[in-house]
């Protein structure tokens, strides 16, 4: 078997590894790389193996760090079946096209600059009609249901706990050339036990012989989430109480949707001011719908509060408004009394939320929260860095509004919850690859490994490292 780590190595987005196994190629995620504009660009466009040599794609979950690329893939001549979770799929319905949406209308902007200097127009990354036609491509499977991708391979998904229809993905292998049963673990990104809205992260419990895995908090660890719920109380109050307006850059998927159920949980008891709540995202509008069609990943908890509330909709009350239209968005920049803006993106890399931020970032009334993870060289970085003056559509721009960070809303599992993921599995990993993490967080989780659980072989691959992985006999 061979593995080659096409992304998220040694750091966080652009998940792609490559499994070559019994003259098939697996490949695993097919993400966009994010960060500094140039280069995210240059990456994105960087064909690291032709489509054609790809028999199928196995996706663990729809955030576009793991499958922003498919479009390319499949218009680079990737005709295989991708893999996933029904939820998945449906997310990746709206998403994908939502990508092909900004690449061509950004594309669009630079190429009129490009033209007035007499330079060659960029092409998209892909467009929308390469979505449609990935679309077709699509297999959703259900969670626990093993399925035959080749003779002697199969997969199977388990519930991952991360985002809605993430899964780990179990790769079980009759080895052709060496003879050996093998089993492959990727674990995509390991949710947190919990956290409202989806089920907890399901433990592989008889283990596995090799496993990649994330390691995104790999060094931190995260507060319990009644106490970030109850900092996002006093963060309300305190802003409201300044008459100041709280921003919220949140990603589409999975934290505006805990988010708003926070506020409406909030709001129900009266533990926060009577005060209105915009989601300023299309895409996040688009995605809710999509939770609302699937009940069937919701937790206890939810279930329980859908029977008790009675707005019966644990994604819409009273006070909350999902804005539409561009002229309803820009209406939002008018408002002089306090109220919540929740949108997209969540690492201020474009979307509606830029527009809020140049028009409030200079009001120390304000306050800016932050609840998830900033890439590096985002403009979201540069803010919870601290820098005292940012860039927003080339203008420079003081920030006063008040800086808030929570990570208890985070979906990643933090340190403790990456060692116990493995630490539940009976048959601990002969090798052991660890990925989608900056090089501390990384280095840190290889080490509690190593210690703590007593593994050998564990690595941090480098970008486009390739591995020739034989296990000892049983």
């Amino acid at each position: 078997m061979r593995i080659t780590f096409h992304g998220a190595a040694r750091t966080v987005t652009g998940s792609q590894h490559l499994i070559e196994v019994n003259d098939k190629t697996i490949m695993l995620d097919c993400g966009l790389f994010q960060g500094k504009r140039k280069e995210a660009f240059e990456r994105n466009h960087t064909e690291f193996c032709s489509g054609e040599s790809v028999d199928c794609l196995v996706l663990s979950h729809a955030h576009i760090d793991h499958s922003g690329r498919i479009p390319r893939l499949v218009q680079d001549g990737f005709s295989g079946d991708i893999f996933c979770t029904s939820a998945t799929r449906d997310l990746c319905a709206v998403m994908l096209m939502d990508s092909a949406f900004i690449q061509e209308n950004d594309v669009e902007f630079v190429n009129r600059r490009r033209k007035k200097k007499g330079q060659r127009p960029f092409e998209p990354l892909y467009r929308k009609a390469d979505v449609g036609k990935a679309m077709e491509q699509f297999v959703g499977l259900n969670y626990n249901r093993r399925h035959q991708l080749f003779p002697g391979i199969h997969l199977t998904l388990i519930d991952a706990g991360h985002m809605l229809g993430s899964a780990h993905v179990i790769l079980d292998i009759d080895d052709q050339v060496t003879g050996q049963n093998r089993r492959l673990i990727f674990s995509g990104d390991i949710g947190r036990p919990d956290i409202p809205i989806i089920r907890d992260p399901v433990p592989i419990s008889d283990g596995g012989d090799i496993l990649i895995m994330e390691s995104t908090y790999g060094n931190r660890h995260h507060p319990a989430y009644p106490e970030s719920e109850k900092e996002l109380e006093r963060i309300v109050n305190e802003t409201a109480s300044r008459g100041g307006m709280l921003l919220i850059p949140a990603f589409a998927v999975g934290r505006t949707q805990q988010l708003v159920y926070a506020f409406h949980r909030l709001h129900s008891i009266g533990a926060i001011p009577d005060l209105p709540i915009f989601v300023d995202s299309p895409l996040a509008t688009r995605t809710t719908e999509i939770f609302r069609l699937h009940p069937e990943v919701y937790d206890a908890e939810i279930r329980e509060f859908l029977l008790t509330d009675d707005d019966n909709n644990p994604f819409g009350f009273g006070r909350l408004q999902y804005t539409q239209t561009v002229e309803q968005s820009k209406a939002l920049n008018s408002l002089r009394f306090p109220a919540i803006i929740i949108s997209c993106s969540g690492m201020l890399e474009g979307g509606r939320i830029l527009h809020h931020l140049r028009n409030r970032i200079g009001d120390p009334r304000n306050t800016i929260l932050f609840t998830g993870w900033q890439a590096p060289n985002t403009l979201g970085r540069h803010i919870v860095e601290k820098e005292k003056t940012v860039c927003i559509y080339g203008e420079e721009y003081q920030v006063r509004a008040k800086l808030e960070i929570l990570t208890g809303f985070s979906g990643h599992a933090d340190r403790d919850g990456l060692i116990n993921f493995v630490r539940a599995m009976r048959c601990k990993p002969q090798h052991t690859f660890i990925v989608h993490g900056e090089e501390e967080s990384s280095e840190s989780l290889a080490n509690a490994l190593r210690n703590e659980l007593d593994l050998e072989n564990v690595v941090i691959p480098e970008p486009l490292q390739t591995f020739d992985v034989l296990l000892k006999p049983a």
